[in-house]
């Protein structure tokens, strides 16, 4: 790599190659490219004209400062840092430098807050939320799938029609982070409302498109449009606060967790790969216990 604008120019050309290759080979999901496009963007801009086989610890730990200075949390700088580290150790594989600059460089630690849930009242009055118009039918199918099988934003978007059979039967085969497939249980509710959804999407899906579930428009529904109507669907329910599909899947969780108790099928059934990311769950599960136990043993209670 050389000086100034050629080095600038070879480094966006290597964090192009990097991300096709993500892409491409490991499967890497849209939500997942664009957060390493935009680490990648960082990294760049941080790094000037600095040729990137140049940088090493203190620069990394100086521009990791600069973005903690400008308001990033020590998880998303965590994040950020994973990303760096994985484009690094792909320019070591193509022999373009000799090490790591990101090894041993650690993010600040910062506060850990527990995912926000829903209670299963709540997750009911989302559900039943809404009419019987053609986009209705298709949100709730949506919905209850993520809710009844705790599926990723992209695991959701990514289903296709051929996935139809499987749905009826009880279960959904989704192929998660890292190509990782699994196969999670489809309750009654979600069935139910699939099969009401299945009977009505010929009336807008294009010829030959193999989403499952599409827009108006016939084409495959995008992530960012499912966001788009779980909010929608939050604010016909009443409910307050920001509802997201992750918070759906969070809610399977805490709830299946709070029922049985057996923390290694929950893990199984989100496509976790460390029971360590599972364990959050564990304690929502007992911030739970502790408000019955606050609300309904005697010696508890406030006077």
């Amino acid at each position: 790599m050389t000086a100034g604008g050629g080095a600038e120019r070879e480094a966006r050309a290597a964090a192009d190659a990097w991300l096709d290759e993500l892409a491409s080979q490991r499967r890497a999901s849209p939500l997942t490219l664009e957060h390493y496009a935009r680490d990648a963007a960082a990294l760049l801009v941080l790094a000037g004209g600095t040729p990137l086989e140049r940088l090493r610890q203190h620069d990394i730990r100086r521009f990791v400062a600069q973005l903690h200075a400008r308001g990033l949390s020590g998880r998303s700088l965590a994040r950020t840092l994973s990303a760096w580290r994985g484009f690094f150790a792909w320019l070591a594989r193509q022999g373009r430098l000799a090490q790591n600059p990101c090894l041993d460089v650690r993010a600040p630690k910062s506060k850990k807050t527990l995912p926000a849930v829903l209670s299963p009242d709540q997750a009911g009055a989302l559900l039943e939320a809404g009419g019987d118009g053609l986009l209705e039918v298709r949100d709730r199918a949506l919905f209850e799938l993520c809710y009844s099988s705790g599926l990723r934003l992209a695991e959701l978007a990514g289903l296709d029609v051929d996935a139809a059979p499987d749905l009826a039967a009880g279960e959904v085969i989704v192929t998660g982070k890292r190509a990782r497939t699994r196969r999670v249980p489809v309750g009654a509710k979600a069935r139910q409302a699939l099969a009401a959804w299945l009977a009505r999407r010929g009336e807008i899906a294009a010829a030959g498109c193999p989403a499952l579930f599409v827009s108006r428009r016939g084409t495959r529904l995008s992530p960012r449009m499912i966001q788009l109507r779980l909010a929608r669907q939050a604010k016909l329910a009443g409910l307050g606060g920001h509802v997201h599909p992750h918070m759906l899947r969070h809610s399977f969780a805490s709830h299946l967790l709070q029922s049985s108790g057996d923390l290694r099928a929950v893990q199984e059934m989100l496509g976790h790969a460390s029971i360590g990311t599972t364990q959050v769950y564990t304690h929502l599960d007992h911030m739970h216990l502790a408000r019955v136990y606050d609300a309904a043993h005697p010696r508890a209670r406030k006077k």
